[in-house]
């Protein structure tokens, strides 16, 4: 059985990685940015708030869905976004203990 790539490496890392990669764009940056200082679901269009077409807007909307940093709740023909806390602790937990992971005072040999 041919195994996946990812499957190489502990289920922490491959967490850690695909929580990365949601935010490895600055539209979603942003849009998590946005939501967080709202401090309330939004209703609204989001699309007012970004420089970016509303098709491309959903498009980072449904990557930080897929990964659970945002829940959308539909109401109608509109949809309420907000922060999932669970998943950003997660992800602040996750990233946290990676970069402690990361030993950098043996290394002299780039100064």
């Amino acid at each position: 059985m041919v195994l996946a790539k990812t499957e190489l490496f502990d289920n922490e890392l491959q967490s850690c990685a695909e929580l990365c990669k949601a935010l490895a764009h600055p539209a979603r940056l942003a849009i998590l940015k946005f939501l967080s200082d709202a401090k309330m679901c939004i209703t609204g269009d989001i699309t007012e708030e970004l420089p970016l077409s509303r098709t491309t807007v959903n498009q980072h909307l449904k990557e930080l869905k897929d990964v659970g940093l945002i829940v959308g709740v539909t109401e109608g023909v509109k949809t309420n976004y907000c922060l999932n806390p669970k998943r950003v602790e997660e992800l602040k937990n996750a990233i946290r203990v990676y970069l402690d992971m990361l030993d950098t005072t043996g290394c002299n040999c780039c100064k």
